[in-house]
């Protein structure tokens, strides 16, 4: 956790990083443009490989390649080993970006956090300003305490707890 002496991460992107990383992205979907988007029941419906029916489906390939003569010409061996082709390829670059992705995850949580930390002692900062009588911060307390409204308590939160 972030505090106000603990900044883990104090920078931002630039416009063209992230230009950068979108244009990055839309080549990676242009080199594959068979990529395909199912719906939530597809994604329910349809039989998923794991380990041990991967075996099988490799045995089974192996089969028919060793046996044609007993495949009915209605089952396409070449398409049972494109299909796991693809995706044994598949796996190594989901493997790869989900790696970036729970970076890119994992980043977005810690700023986040550091930001809203931040932001609590600020509310607390300025509640304390208020209760000294300090002008013109009655008015910022009364702006942030609408973000508790509805939460019960007296509308400021408990202090994070905050570890490093």
């Amino acid at each position: 956790m972030a505090n106000l002496t603990n900044n883990r991460i104090n920078t931002t992107a630039t416009a063209a990083q992230i230009t950068a990383v979108k244009t990055a992205l839309q080549t990676i979907t242009a080199n594959l443009p068979f990529l395909v988007g199912l719906t939530t029941e597809e994604r329910i419906a349809l039989p998923s490989i794991n380990v041990s029916n991967k075996a099988f489906t490799e045995d089974a390939i192996n089969a028919g390649v060793n046996n044609p003569t007993l495949i009915p010409s209605y089952v396409s061996i070449a398409s049972m080993q494109n299909d796991m082709l693809l995706f044994t390829q598949l796996d190594e670059i989901i493997m790869v970006t989900k790696q970036l992705l729970e970076k890119m995850e994992d980043t977005q949580l810690l700023v986040g956090s550091e930001a809203y930390t931040s932001a609590l002692t600020l509310y607390k900062l300025f509640g304390s300003a208020a209760d000294a009588g300090v002008g013109g911060t009655d008015s910022i307390v009364s702006q942030l305490k609408q973000r508790f409204a509805g939460q019960g308590g007296s509308g400021i939160p408990a202090t994070p707890v905050v570890s490093n």
